[in-house]
């Protein structure tokens, strides 16, 4: 008698995390196949109930421990959110992109006021680096106020000790929470954290079984937009806590051959006081399939990290190190 597989989905406890996880879990099982979610505690969970700042704590802290329970077995797959990774690659694993959602940001506020519209030196809840740069360059008089917790414990503050926070959309998407938002930010005004709103579904290099499980998962545009939003992360050698943002768009042809991708990457003085941005627009072949079974598709993965590198480049050639060191 065969023995069907089950395959363990290894996520934090959160409840972003488990259902964004919950959704990939639903993608396999609808290939007739057998999933479930595993909760993975991580060290960084620990952090966020002591209230310490994520840029003090570390690159990858929700995504380390995930992958460790990963490579030794305890799950099959992972699920992460891909803006947390850090950008070197890792052989131990492979991965797909399941198609992203919405990445800008939104705000939560007192009577659900626009960010532009908010008091003079209201206070804004954000512990990001990239976030505190562009709320102040657009609006200086404001506070920022560090905060950390899961996005319910973060919105049920404003009231409180603060006016507004700000989130990204996607997890409140993913959680059913829109109707909490004051509004969705224009990324020309806040350009959101590169891969912001996609999954990084991953699972060992070696389990092939687990790979034909998640395979059919990928959104090759999506897939394309975060590697060349985190190519730009990596090109400024910037880790997920920089003052370094990415936004991208995509449209797919009408045979769905080729798709144009257009990315603009940021740089800024955390204070408010300077920045630099940059674009560039691409054409990747897509195959039709829009899949990672394309055959173009090694060379749409290149083109886009390329994209992202001639970005990233530009805006070191201009000065981005400086800004960034300003910070530090």
């Amino acid at each position: 008698m065969t023995t069907v597989r089950t395959f363990l989905i290894g996520t934090r406890g959160s409840l972003l995390a488990t259902t964004q996880s919950g959704h990939v879990r639903d993608g396999i099982t609808a290939q007739n196949l057998s999933a479930e979610l595993h909760i993975v505690h991580t060290p960084g969970d620990a952090s966020q109930a002591a209230q310490t700042p994520v840029a003090k704590i570390g690159i990858g802290v929700f995504t380390e421990t995930l992958r460790l329970a990963l490579a030794n077995g305890e799950c099959d797959i992972a699920v992460h959110s891909f803006k947390d990774l850090p950008t070197a690659p890792d052989p131990r694993f492979k991965t797909v992109v399941p198609p992203r959602v919405d990445a800008r940001e939104v705000l939560v506020s007192v009577n659900n006021t626009p960010l532009l519209e908010l008091p003079q030196g209201a206070k804004v809840g954000t512990g990001a680096p990239r976030r505190v740069s562009q709320i102040l360059a657009a609006r200086p008089d404001l506070q920022c106020v560090p905060i950390r917790g899961n996005i319910t414990t973060r919105m049920d503050r404003v009231g409180e000790d603060l006016d507004a926070v700000v989130l990204a959309r996607a997890g409140l998407d993913r959680a059913g929470l829109l109707d909490r938002a004051a509004e969705s930010i224009d990324p020309n005004l806040i350009i959101p954290a590169p891969a912001q709103g996609a999954l990084s579904v991953e699972v060992r290099a070696d389990d092939e079984e687990a790979w034909a499980a998640v395979a059919l998962l990928d959104h090759s545009p999506s897939h394309a937009q975060a590697l060349a939003e985190r190519a730009i992360l990596s090109t400024l050698e910037a880790g997920c806590s920089a003052p370094v943002a990415a936004h991208s768009t995509v449209s797919l042809s009408d045979d769905a051959s080729s798709a144009t991708l257009t990315v603009t990457g940021g740089a800024f003085a955390l204070d408010g006081s300077d920045s630099l941005v940059r674009s560039a627009t691409v054409t990747i072949p897509l195959g039709g399939t829009g899949t990672l079974a394309d055959s173009t598709w090694p060379e749409a993965a290149e083109i886009a990290r390329a994209a992202g590198r001639a970005i990233g480049q530009e805006l070191l050639d201009a000065g981005a190190e400086r800004l960034m060191a300003a910070d530090n």
